[in-house]
C-alpha cells in the first residue's frame, strides 16, 4: 500500500505536458476557432500565414496564440475578431483588420473582459473602430503593437487602446494613429504608459479620466487634434514625454483639469498652441521641463492653487505665462526665461531683479481674444514696456523671485 501511495504521489507531481497546435489552410486544422476548441490550458497555437475570415473568436483558456509572418484575421466588418476572458492568455504576431463597427456598441479587434495576466504583443491592427478594448481586467500588458485607424469624426470613431475599470496595466512601445483618442484611461489605477508614439488622432493622443496613481513616461504625443487631457485624477506622474505640434483653436500639450498631488517633469513641449493649461489643479510640481516655440507656454487659471513651477526653461514662446485672475496662489522660482532682461551683480547665477512673466498684452488677449491680431505690432511692444516700468494690469504676485541667468540643466 505504501508503494502504491508513493507512485500515486509521484504521478501527481509530473507537470502537465503542453502541446503545440498548428493551424493552416492546407492542414487538418484550418480554423482558429477549432484549434481553440481542441486546446487545453498551457497549449500554444501557431497560426500559419494566410487570411482567415473568422470573427467572434472567444478565448477563455490559458493558452498562447502566435501568428507566423502576420497571418490576417479579417472580421469582414461583421464581427468582433477576438474576445478574451480568463487568465494567462497571450496573443501575438497577428494582423487584425476590419472588425465590426457600431454607433451604439464599442466593437473592437481585440476585446478583453474580466481577465487577468493577458499579453497582447507585436500585432498590427488596421481599420478598427476600437483596436484594443479592455474592461474590468488586471495585469494586462499591451506591448509593441502597430495600430492604424481610419477615423473621420469623433462621433463615428473609437480609441486605439481603451481601458475602463482596470488596474496594474502596462501600455508600452505601441504606435497609434488615426483614432479618436490614441490611448484612453477611465477608472484605471496603478498602471504605466511608456515609450508609446501617439500621433494624428482626431481628439487626444492620451485621454485620462478618473484614474489615479498612474505613470506615463517617455511617450511622444504629436500632431493630435487637442493634445493630451488629464482630468479628475490624483497622484499622476508625467515624466520624460514629448508634446509636439498639437495645434488648433482648443489644442494643448497637456490639459489639466481637477487633478492634484502630481508631477510633470523632464518633458519637452514644442510648438503647441498651449503647452500646459491648468484649471482647478492643486499641489502639482512642474519642474525641469522645456517650453519651446509654443503659443502659450503656460495658462494657469485663477482656480489653481499651491502649484510649483521651478527649474523650467522657456525659449521663444509667444507668451510664457497667462492667467485670467489677479489673485495668484502658485509659486514660480528658478526658471530660465529667454525674455528676462535683468542682471546678476553678485554672479550667483540668479537674476537680481524678479521677473514678471505675464505681459499686459497677454492679459488683454485673455479678456478679448480678437486682439491677438495685434501680436508683434509696435503698439503692443510699447504697452508691454510701459507695463514693466509701471505695473498696473498684470498680477503683481505672479513673479519668479529668483530667475536663472542661464538655462537649467
Amino acid at each position: 500500500m505504501r508503494f502504491i501511495l508513493i507512485i500515486f504521489s509521484f504521478i501527481l507531481t509530473i507537470p502537465a505536458i503542453s502541446r503545440t497546435i498548428i493551424v493552416g489552410k492546407n492542414l487538418p486544422i484550418y480554423s482558429l476557432k477549432k484549434a481553440i476548441e481542441l486546446a487545453k490550458d498551457k497549449d500554444t497555437i501557431l497560426l500559419q500565414p494566410g487570411t482567415y475570415k473568422e470573427g467572434g473568436v472567444i478565448i477563455r483558456k490559458a493558452i498562447t496564440v502566435i501568428g507566423i509572418n502576420y497571418p490576417v484575421l479579417d472580421g469582414e466588418s461583421k464581427y468582433e475578431i477576438i474576445i478574451i476572458s480568463g487568465k494567462n492568455i497571450n496573443v501575438s504576431g497577428i494582423y487584425f483588420k476590419n472588425p465590426r463597427t457600431s454607433s451604439y456598441n464599442d466593437y473592437s479587434a481585440i476585446s478583453i473582459v474580466d481577465a487577468t495576466n493577458v499579453l497582447i504583443a507585436n500585432n498590427k491592427i488596421f481599420n478598427a473602430q476600437f483596436a484594443i478594448h479592455v474592461t474590468n481586467s488586471t495585469y494586462c500588458t499591451i506591448h509593441n503593437n502597430y495600430i492604424m485607424g481610419q477615423a473621420k469624426s469623433e462621433q463615428s470613431s473609437g480609441n486605439g487602446i481603451h481601458l475602463w475599470k482596470c488596474n496594474h496595466a502596462l501600455i508600452e512601445n505601441n504606435h497609434l494613429q488615426g483614432h479618436r483618442d490614441g490611448i484612453y484611461f477611465e477608472f484605471v489605477t496603478a498602471s504605466v504608459i511608456r515609450n508609446n508614439l501617439s500621433e494624428n488622432n482626431i481628439r487626444y493622443g492620451l485621454h485620462f479620466m478618473f484614474s489615479s496613481d498612474d505613470n506615463y513616461l517617455n511617450n511622444t504625443f504629436r500632431n493630435n487634434g487637442a493634445g493630451v487631457a488629464v482630468m479628475y485624477s490624483h497622484r499622476v506622474k508625467m515624466d520624460g514625454n514629448h508634446f509636439e505640434q498639437n495645434w488648433g483653436p482648443s489644442a494643448y500639450g497637456i490639459l489639466l483639469k481637477e487633478i492634484d498631488d502630481s508631477y510633470i517633469q523632464n518633458n519637452t513641449f514644442l510648438k503647441n498652441t498651449v503647452a500646459i493649461y491648468l484649471e482647478g489643479t492643486s499641489r502639482i510640481d512642474i519642474r525641469k521641463n522645456i517650453f519651446k516655440e509654443n503659443g502659450w507656454a503656460i495658462k494657469v487659471q485663477a482656480s489653481c492653487s499651491d502649484n510649483n513651477f521651478f527649474q523650467n526653461n522657456f525659449y521663444g514662446n509667444s507668451f510664457d505665462v497667462a492667467t485670467n485672475g489677479s489673485l495668484v496662489l502658485n509659486k514660480f522660482y528658478n526658471n530660465y526665461w529667454d525674455k528676462y532682461e535683468g542682471y546678476d551683480m553678485n554672479k550667483d547665477g540668479l537674476g537680481d531683479i524678479p521677473y514678471h512673466p505675464v505681459s499686459m498684452y497677454s492679459m488683454i488677449v485673455e479678456q478679448n481674444p480678437s486682439s491677438l491680431i495685434l501680436l508683434r505690432s509696435f503698439m503692443v511692444s510699447l504697452l508691454d514696456k510701459a507695463e514693466k516700468a509701471i505695473p498696473s494690469l498684470t498680477p503683481e504676485n505672479l513673479v519668479d523671485t529668483k530667475p536663472m541667468m542661464k538655462p537649467n540643466k
